[in-house]
């Protein structure tokens, strides 16, 4: 039997713009995997869906508001790192409320979905990139 890591539920966002780009944005140095290339998003608290945990986390990370309508499901990352089974649900937004700022990034980039490889990822995030480019 293999051993059992805890799975951590987190969401991420593909916030895409009138000419169907994505944004991503690059981990902080001092954070894990520091200096990657993400989609925003983050941790489900306790009691909070996915969908309130995207709205929350975009508030937080980009200073953008969003509503639970403007949110759709795309497609899910499953990942095991070394110390936690990753669980990631990733969401499309195409509506939302004020301009994405970096305020817990290094920096943020608008991407052509085709772009998203030539930006390094965690591992997680990687296989999101060819749902994007379906998508788009």
């Amino acid at each position: 039997m293999t051993d059992q890591k805890p799975v951590l539920l987190v969401v991420a966002c593909a916030l895409v713009d009138a000419d169907r780009r994505v944004l991503i944005a690059q981990r902080p140095q001092n954070k894990s995997m520091g200096g990657l290339w993400e989609f925003p998003g983050g941790k489900v608290e306790a009691n909070e869906s996915p969908e309130e945990a995207i709205i929350r986390e975009l508030k937080e990370e980009l200073d953008i508001d969003t509503q639970q309508a403007c949110l759709a499901p795309l497609t899910f990352a499953s990942f095991s790192y070394e110390k936690f089974h990753l669980l990631m649900p990733l969401y499309v937004c195409r509506k939302w409320q004020g301009t994405p700022n970096a305020l817990e990034h290094l920096a943020l980039k608008w991407v052509k979905p085709q772009r998203l490889r030539d930006y390094p990822m965690p591992p997680a995030d990687e296989p999101l990139v060819a749902h994007l480019c379906d998508l788009l």
